[in-house]
């Protein structure tokens, strides 16, 4: 199971969570949030980080130019695209790029067919820890599907025997929005990585 902790606001909590195991850090650069990170202040966080951890930046209502410009200055190595968008969109966007469902029914899970990220379904972008129905992907190849929305690490262990190919989470290892709480990172990484 592959670990993405989103919501990296500093140096300190993206190095914690590299060494305690995760497999990406993800940056929200998305203004209204309370997890915002600029683009230049996250190059120079991702400038000092360890290889073998992809950075993620988290995009919302950006044009395609744009996702690909800041993807570039920031440094990062995936573009998520965390609005509503098609296939054509995507395939303007000269960079690598994950896909968001923000899913308000079971169907919306099937929308992009390849490597996915599904989160639960709210007005605001991301970090809501709201909960997603588990039955909606009963049955399905979860194979390529990233799992989002009110996972904590006390809850992973309701995951097992759906073969997500990895889990994101932001609010459920917090202390305060934007600063993550260490014993519940390392606990959510050991969890994820048991199942």
């Amino acid at each position: 199971m592959r670990v993405k902790i989103c919501g990296i606001t500093n140096y300190d909590d993206a190095m914690f969570a590299c060494e305690a195991g995760a497999d990406a850090l993800g940056f929200v650069f998305y203004e209204k949030s309370p997890r915002f990170i600029g683009f230049e202040e996250t190059a120079k966080i991702i400038e000092k980080l360890p290889p073998f951890v992809q950075k993620v930046g988290l995009f919302v209502n950006q044009t395609a130019d744009d996702i690909e410009h800041f993807s570039t200055l920031s440094k990062i190595d995936i573009a998520q695209i965390h609005f509503d968008v098609d296939e054509a969109f995507l395939k303007k966007i000269d960079f690598k790029t994950l896909p968001v469902i923000r899913a308000k029914e079971a169907e919306d899970i099937e929308r992009f067919g390849g490597y996915r990220l599904v989160d639960a379904y709210c007005e605001s972008y991301g970090g809501s820890g709201k909960r997603l129905n588990l039955e909606w992907f009963k049955n399905r190849d979860c194979s390529k599907i990233i799992i989002a929305g009110g996972l904590k690490p006390d809850n992973l262990v309701q995951l097992r025997g759906f073969n997500f190919w990895g889990v994101d989470v932001s609010s459920g290892v917090e202390s305060r929005p934007g600063k993550k709480d260490y014993q519940k990172v390392k606990e959510f990484i050991k969890n994820a990585k048991s199942l």
